[in-house]
């Protein structure tokens, strides 16, 4: 194992992928000027046929990588923020998600739509937002929210080998955080959660940087309340056996998700779980979720925003 920041590894993943398939390509926003650390030096590396930076036009970046794709490609179009891609929701929701359908299955769409998503950093409403109903509500696509280096490199892998359309955001607010990753090749698999901690009292499900302020909600309770936090990983294919194996264990659950409260994913995984696990419920389920309000800028931000405190008291809630 090797200690790597989170952004390095999903460079690497890159890396390794564009090594291994000359069909895979980025495309997209400042690429090669680095905007982000996850393309520095891949221009050099791969030359200015494969690191294509393009026009200011999500609708045009989102279109090339689709009809790329649709040709035999495996491109990578990276929007910069996900907060752009809203620029672009024809190409990525109705003709990206639906077109292997559309077309009876003769075709195969293999994109992957990368950006960096979420807030807690005061860029206001237009650079905060991690939209994940947004796109859960169009059949076609998949949907990837790592939270740790280890998951950012094996699932963004998984992506550029899919093939299907896949919307892969990572969060800002984990750019630099550190974690170990193999030095061997590996990948995982879309849809399977994991269980970055164990707990008997209370099931606490989470994805992306919600991962981390519940881990941190769960060891400021310890000794207290025995908090088991699942990291879903990918939202679309959803692992929602893990979530209810928990929960035959803790009996509570607290869903805690970036997105708004108002038609987010927490009300969906929460419809899902009174579908298919009442009975293992033994208390009300609690949303954790961003308000339904704009992102303001400045400090404003973390009324707006789920914390630690505010998952504290979800899960003193449900206990009591």
């Amino acid at each position: 194992m090797k200690e790597m920041t989170y952004i390095r590894a999903i460079r690497e993943a890159l890396i390794e992928e564009m090594d291994k398939d000359d069909k895979v390509f980025m495309l997209g926003e400042n690429i090669r000027g680095c905007a982000f650390e996850h393309t520095s030096g891949l221009v050099d590396k791969f030359g200015l046929d494969r690191i294509l930076d393009t026009p200011l036009s999500e609708t045009a970046i989102a279109g090339a990588g689709i009809g790329s794709a649709i040709m035999g490609y495996r491109p990578v179009v990276d929007f910069m923020f996900a907060d752009f891609m809203y620029v672009a929701s024809d190409e990525i929701l109705l003709k990206s998600a639906q077109w292997r359908f559309m077309q009876g299955g003769k075709v195969q769409v293999p994109v992957v739509f990368l950006a960096a998503a979420g807030g807690y950093q005061m860029n206001a409403n237009e650079h905060s937002r991690i939209q994940t109903s947004l796109f859960l509500h169009h059949p076609g696509l998949k949907v990837v929210v790592p939270a740790t280096p280890y998951d950012a490199k094996g699932l963004l892998k998984t992506a550029i080998r899919d093939n299907n359309p896949v919307v892969f955001l990572w969060h800002k607010m984990l750019m630099t955080d550190t974690g170990e990753v193999p030095e061997e090749e590996y990948s995982i698999p879309l849809g399977e959660a994991d269980i970055k901690r164990e707990g008997t009292d209370i099931t606490v499900v989470a994805n992306s940087y919600m991962t981390h302020l519940a881990l941190q909600a769960a060891e400021e309770l310890e000794g207290r309340i025995g908090v088991e936090v699942v990291d879903l990983r990918s939202l679309e294919p959803l692992d929602l056996d893990t979530v209810l194996r928990s929960l035959e264990k803790t009996e509570r659950l607290v869903v805690v998700d970036e997105d708004t409260e108002r038609c987010g994913f927490a009300g969906e995984l929460c419809a899902q779980v009174i579908d298919q696990g009442f009975d293992l419920l033994d208390a009300p389920i609690k949303r954790v979720c961003a308000r339904n309000y704009p992102i303001p800028g400045g400090y404003m931000e973390e009324h707006v925003l789920p914390n630690t405190e505010k998952i504290k008291a979800a899960i003193e809630e449900v206990m009591a």
